[in-house]
């Protein structure tokens, strides 16, 4: 198939969305696609609708997969005739995130226009097939493939993980990039109110909101926490397994996910995870089990669940090993990439 994916700024992007499709484009290569990658400048909001002014679909695909980040850049463009079928890779909507209604309500309408000009989907989630459904109805074609979790490899035996949990001080990993969805100040609010014995290491790129990363900085100088709390920035694969095998425990508390990656991929590590309730988060944490689901900033709670654990070190080993199970669990990355595969080529067949 002759595939084009449409993105903005770069595929090797780092976060998980960006994970995604970087994987899903390297399997499609290797299975013999032939994938041009179509990539329209980053810049605001307000900025990507004037694409709607100039932009036009390239022409000699047999398909067009569009990142739905990209939406307010292509509804025009997408309600032109085009010769091929459009399928929309949903990682979670714009307006499902935590901000005031009215911007919500906004959002709601330009990803509705969007959605409704597509003919198909992948999502990430069946949380996510839900919301999109729940905004334009179910009659579209479309395919969940669960993202790539299995970057790691081979999850850690059991027995370190036992070894592990044993360590006096809890040491708690942050893994996202540094802005305001991911959560970070309600771990930070969480970890002021402790007194035991800890570290937090955050891992996660400072540039993608200086503001708010500047923010949280001051806030861990102006509290006290300098002791006890590293920002390290984005790792390459060395240093971050390293970290990932030294922590007992992921704290991701995003305000939404659309499914949240980095949950499972701490999972192999044997880390309980704490996301909280909003987005896909309870289709991987099952709280109680393999983690914990709180409000989204519910900074008392999450100390809480903190404090537990770091108390009762024979529940932090279960978690930990129903954290790892679930992990072996999840169906491989190239089992749901070739979902993808199947479902983009009965799309092509249909045309």
């Amino acid at each position: 198939m002759k595939i084009g994916f449409l993105i903005y700024g770069s595929l090797n992007t780092l976060s998980g969305g960006y994970l995604y499709d970087r994987k899903l484009v390297e399997y499609l290569r290797a299975q013999g696609d032939d994938v041009e990658i179509i990539s329209l400048p980053w810049r605001n909001y307000a900025t990507h609708l004037t694409d709607n002014l100039t932009f036009r679909l390239p022409p000699s695909l047999d398909i067009l997969i569009q990142d739905e980040l990209n939406h307010p850049s292509l509804i025009a463009a997408n309600r032109r005739p085009h010769p091929y079928p459009i399928v929309s890779l949903v990682h979670h909507l714009r307006c499902s995130e935590l901000r005031p209604k009215r911007q919500n309500d906004f959002y709601r309408v330009i990803e509705r226009k969007y959605l409704q000009s597509v003919d198909g989907f992948i999502f990430n989630s069946q949380t996510t097939k839900g919301v999109v459904n729940g905004l334009i109805g179910n009659y579209r074609p479309g395919v969940i493939a669960y993202p790539p979790t299995d970057r790691f490899g081979e999850a850690i035996s059991e027995e370190e993980i036992c070894k592990r949990a044993k360590s006096n001080e809890l040491r708690i990993l942050f893994l996202g990039n540094i802005i305001e969805r991911k959560g970070l100040h309600t771990l930070l609010d969480a970890i002021r109110l402790l007194t035991f014995d800890l570290r937090l290491e955050i891992i996660g790129s400072l540039t993608a909101d200086p503001a708010y990363a500047k923010q949280m900085q001051d806030f861990v100088t102006a509290n006290g926490l300098s002791s006890i709390v590293t920002f390290h920035g984005a790792l390459n694969n060395e240093q971050l397994l390293e970290k990932l095998r030294q922590a007992h425990l992921l704290v991701v508390p995003s305000s939404y996910e659309g499914f949240g990656i980095v949950y499972l991929e701490g999972m192999c590590f044997g880390l309980p995870a704490i996301g909280t309730t909003a987005g896909a988060a309870g289709e991987i944490i099952e709280h109680g089990k393999t983690g914990y689901l709180i409000q989204p900033n519910n900074s008392a709670a999450l100390a809480t669940h903190i404090s537990e654990l770091a108390s009762n070190r024979d529940l932090l080993t279960q978690l930990s090993l129903n954290a790892r199970r679930r992990y072996t669990q999840q169906p491989a990355w190239n089992e749901t990439a070739g979902q993808i595969r199947t479902f983009l080529q009965s799309l092509t067949q249909q045309q």
